[in-house]
């Protein structure tokens, strides 16, 4: 279990290409260890950790994401919203886009999950897609579940 679980997550690892991070300089770190991915322990379905470095106001940081694979996020989604919902309480969070931490995106490739205080405090995390008003109602398309 634990091999099929490193796999995609070193996959996801090897993913941050220049096209999805920035190029790595004096600051930033040439070369990731996906033994600091905070998903490892955890089981995904529809989702991969990625790295990826941000820089704002100039000072660069990197971090992990879960973000959707690309067999979901290349799948039609019209009428909704994508939101990350913990059915056990019924609790919202949120997906990171660029910098600012919003409750509902409206594309796939927009679905990027950082929250690891949420998810480790949940069993059990999806991402939805439809009424946010709604969540009974709304479509599962990834979950991610930590393994005890």
């Amino acid at each position: 279990m634990t091999a099929a679980l490193a796999l995609p997550l070193t996959q996801g690892a090897q993913a941050a290409t220049p096209a999805t991070t920035a190029p790595a300089t004096a600051a930033t770190p040439a070369t990731i260890n996906a033994d600091d991915n905070p998903f490892r322990w955890m089981e995904l379905d529809g989702l991969r950790a990625d790295f990826r470095f941000m820089c704002p106001a100039g000072h660069c940081v990197g971090f992990w994401s879960l973000v959707l694979t690309d067999d979901i996020a290349q799948q039609k989604f019209e009428g909704g919203k994508f939101f990350v919902y913990a059915p056990a309480t019924g609790e919202f969070s949120f997906f990171l886009d660029t910098d600012i931490a919003v409750r509902t995106v409206d594309h796939p490739e927009q679905v990027r999950l950082v929250d690891t205080v949420f998810m480790r405090s949940h069993p059990r995390v999806e991402v939805r897609y439809g009424d946010p008003g709604h969540p009974d109602r709304a479509r599962v398309v990834a979950s991610a579940t930590t393994l005890m």
